[in-house]
């Protein structure tokens, strides 16, 4: 393999040696590694080689002390699940890039050497929008939230608190009598939230102790048929696993009178002759009661023709006699 080979390894370790840190925390990337010196060396790389070089490979994988982040921000040496989820699927996604391709002596340290220098800028990347993300690292703009991280130097799981004012502010709500009454108290951060048991509502009187109303894991009240007595202020509180508040919302409740439905009559419905007035009708033939002339009958039928007879003799008869005093005043004269 020649004298550059065992270079090419110390180069390795030297000069990558704070690159991944997180990922060693991820069991998945520890048998990966693990799975590459059995199963993929012995056909790969001299055995005289391989303890050196999977030294050097863990040791860059469990070593993070120098990465460096955009705009010079300094690592907070935690990350959440995602976070870590991305680095780690992006590293054995590389990883079995290398593998697959068949790759052998000092090419190998070359790729692998090139692979670990990608992943140490992409997990940098990863980390700094987490850090710079507010809907990721304490996204709660009010409250107490309570965040599962890992810690990269020991590798730990642990619940973070991020703090902030207890006090969520007040809600106005209007509603209807006879209508249904919702107050809610979930907040978008909630679900996300670690160890956050229930929510409790109280009602808050002036002159005695506020009583509640209330308890169980759904986040809204809900009275239906709302009457004037519903009026008045509420409180919901939002209890942690150690009895503590994470948030704290007040309603203040008003209940207005009866919605008014105006009702309009349907104008399929034909009114009643004798509740109208004169005016209001609109006079027009009616088909029904129009007048029907029968047809003739059989008698008449044929008593037509004889007076038709009789007005043509007549007519005739009259022709013949002025014809007649015609040619006798001719002969008179």
């Amino acid at each position: 393999m020649g004298p550059r080979f065992p270079l090419l390894v110390a180069a390795l370790g030297s000069c990558l040696l704070p690159a991944l840190g997180c990922l060693w925390c991820d069991k998945r990337v520890v048998e990966a590694l693990k799975s590459l010196e059995t199963d993929y060396l012995p056909d790969h790389l001299g055995a005289e080689h391989h303890k050196a070089l999977m030294e050097k490979l863990e040791d860059t994988v469990k070593d993070f002390k120098n990465l460096e982040l955009e705009e010079d921000e300094s690592f907070l040496e935690v990350v959440d699940d995602d976070t870590l989820e991305k680095g780690t699927w992006s590293f054995l996604k590389e990883l079995k890039r290398i593998t697959d391709s068949d790759v052998k002596g000092e090419l190998l340290v070359k790729e692998l050497f090139w692979m670990l220098k990608q992943q140490k800028e992409t997990f940098a990347r990863h980390v700094s929008l987490f850090q710079k993300d507010e809907a990721a690292l304490c996204p709660n703009k009010c409250g107490m939230m309570l965040q599962t991280l890992t810690w990269c130097n020991s590798c730990e799981k642990k619940v973070h608190a991020c703090r902030k004012n207890l006090d969520c502010g007040e809600r106005r709500v209007n509603v209807h009598e006879m209508e249904d009454m919702i107050l809610d108290c979930e907040l978008n951060w909630h679900h996300i939230s670690e160890g956050l048991t229930d929510y409790t509502f109280y009602r808050v009187w002036k002159n005695k102790p506020e009583s509640m109303v209330y308890k169980g894991t759904a986040p809204t009240l809900t009275k239906t048929k709302a009457n004037p007595s519903d009026a008045g202020t509420y409180r919901c509180q939002l209890n942690t696993v150690k009895n503590s508040p994470a948030t704290i919302i007040r309603y203040h409740v008003r209940v207005l009178p009866k919605r008014v439905v105006e009702e309009t009559p349907s104008t399929n419905i034909i009114p009643n002759p004798e509740d109208v007035t004169l005016d209001e009708v609109t006079w027009k033939p009616n088909k029904s009661a129009a007048t029907t002339i029968p047809p003739p009958s059989p008698s008449s039928a044929a008593q037509s023709p004889t007076v038709e007879n009789m007005l043509r003799s007549l007519l005739v008869g009259l022709l013949i006699w002025g014809f007649v005093v015609l040619i006798a005043s001719i002969v008179i004269l």
